[in-house]
């Protein structure tokens, strides 16, 4: 029996994209009062109807039913949001900043295209145009603040090893990765045996090497094992990365604008049990953040954001696969949180996208828009240059300040 080439290409692309963190910082040798941006890129296309499930639509549970979340205040439940939705109970440390008013989701987002492919969404979302660009809209919008403050070219600070397309262009910029952030994790291994458990050939191989390198049954159908728990305490590359980040952004003379990437949300299978690890990730990056930001957290934005959302029916693996409307986050003491924006659309079968999708009502360009407008203070001439092409209304009431 063969190998089939797509099988292999899988867990080639898988050890990839999915086992990476990466920084990259930009930004001026401003003063101390400068505003902060850091924004993440959730690559592999978050669950949104997970992370931030609208329990209160009671339509939810007709479609994923084995998915969903006991409500809140029930063991293991969500965590609750105002009554219609409940957070991912992984996501402790968002939980606790949109109590204090710090953290806001935005619901139904969407890119301003309509693709499934992880590689194409990706580029729009990361160029923010309507055709795929060499640049990124990050990148045109610190080369905007260049010109802004009349400070010379290349005052980014060059930190590493790549740079995302979100980061790339005029402005120079950098990367930084610790040493071991390019080794697979645990939750990659997870990723690459359920993408090949039905395989005659591929399947038991993996099993048997997974076995021969001391991992159980239990840790490779994704649940948590003593050794996975005891990781929990130790930081992964993200939160080493995370706090580099707050420690630079907190320089005096350091940069003002960071752009991060986590993998690990390409949920196709066995979702309930393996969505909680990127998740609780992203949570600890978040609060690394938060602690290492120290007094200018109050001055940042955080905006996580992802490709695409994914279908509001579960497969037939536990997975859901390629969709439209997501959820977006942001946080910081200078959001404008304790709330969940966007405009809720509805489960019913005549309200999703092409019989599938959570439909999305709010394009992630005028959340992103809305953050440099308001935070960065950036001019509607200079919003059109970060985003070129049809005009983008930067969504308001996001910035507690604006």
């Amino acid at each position: 029996m063969m190998i089939h080439r797509r099988t292999a290409l899988l867990g080639l692309a898988a050890s990839w994209t999915l086992g990476r963190s990466s920084l990259a910082v930009a930004g001026s040798s401003g003063g101390p009062d400068d505003p902060r941006l850091v924004v993440i890129i959730l690559r592999g296309a978050l669950d949104g109807l997970s992370a931030v499930t609208p329990y209160g639509d009671a339509d939810l549970k007709t479609h994923r039913r084995a998915l969903v979340l006991p409500d809140p205040g029930q063991e293991g439940g969500l965590l609750d949001l105002g009554g219609f939705y409940g957070l991912h109970p992984a996501l402790q440390t968002l939980h606790s900043l949109y109590r204090e008013g710090q953290m806001l989701p935005v619901h139904a987002v969407a890119g301003h295209y309509r693709s499934r492919s992880h590689f194409e969404a990706q580029d729009y979302l990361e160029s923010g145009a309507d055709n795929r660009l060499s640049s990124g809209w990050l990148n045109r919008a610190v080369a905007s603040l260049q010109g802004k403050t009349n400070r010379p070219d290349g005052y980014g600070l060059a930190m590493g090893l790549t740079i995302p397309l979100l980061l790339r262009g005029t402005a120079r910029v950098g990367s930084y990765a610790p040493a071991g952030s390019q080794h697979p994790s645990e939750d990659l291994y997870h990723q690459i045996s359920a993408l090949n458990a039905s395989d005659p050939v591929t399947g038991p191989a993996f099993k048997n090497a997974l076995r021969a390198r001391g991992f159980s049954d239990a840790a490779m159908t994704g649940m948590p094992t003593s050794s996975s728990l005891d990781k929990l305490h130790k930081p992964d590359a993200f939160t080493q990365l995370s706090t580099a980040a707050g420690q630079m952004l907190s320089t005096l003379h350091g940069p003002r604008i960071a752009a991060l990437e986590i993998g690990g949300w390409d949920t196709h299978a066995a979702q309930l049990g393996r969505l909680g690890s990127p998740l609780a990730q992203l949570d600890r990056g978040i609060n690394a953040l938060h602690q290492s930001l120290g007094e200018n957290w109050k001055r940042t934005v955080v905006l996580a954001m992802t490709e695409f959302g994914r279908t509001v029916r579960m497969n037939g693996t536990g997975g859901t696969d390629h969709g439209t409307g997501t959820v977006t986050f942001l946080a910081g003491g200078a959001v404008a949180g304790g709330k969940v924006g966007g405009t809720w659309p509805g489960l019913r079968p005549s309200q999703l996208f092409e019989n599938r999708d959570l439909a999305p009502t709010t394009d992630l360009r005028a959340v992103a828009a809305g953050v440099l407008c308001n935070h960065l203070h950036l001019s509607p001439q200079a919003i059109a240059t970060v985003f070129p092409g049809p005009r983008t209304e930067p969504m308001k009431g996001l910035i507690a300040s604006a």
